[in-house]
């Protein structure tokens, strides 16, 4: 699945609350499988939860999966499929 290249962010993550010491380590994993595929770097962005969530609520599909770490949560957005 292509992420979109036409926006900066197709990555967006639920940013730490304000005051919270606490570092997602997740995120370094995510990292590295978006750089792995990604055509451009820098491609993800963190918001504050709650806008997190009104973006969610407008997504398309969720996925839940069996992830358990803390911060885990991302909105991905979706490019055009190819033929190559």
């Amino acid at each position: 699945m292509p992420l979109d290249s036409y926006v900066d962010y197709p990555v967006i993550l639920m940013d730490v609350l304000p005051g919270d010491p606490y570092v997602p380590t997740i995120w370094k994993d995510y990292r590295a499988v978006i750089d792995q595929y990604a055509l451009k770097s820098n491609q993800e962005q963190a918001i504050n939860k709650f806008d997190f969530y009104e973006r969610a609520q407008k997504a398309y599909a969720v996925v839940t999966t069996s992830e358990t770490a803390l911060y885990a949560n991302m909105i991905l957005k979706k490019g055009v499929v190819t033929v190559e």
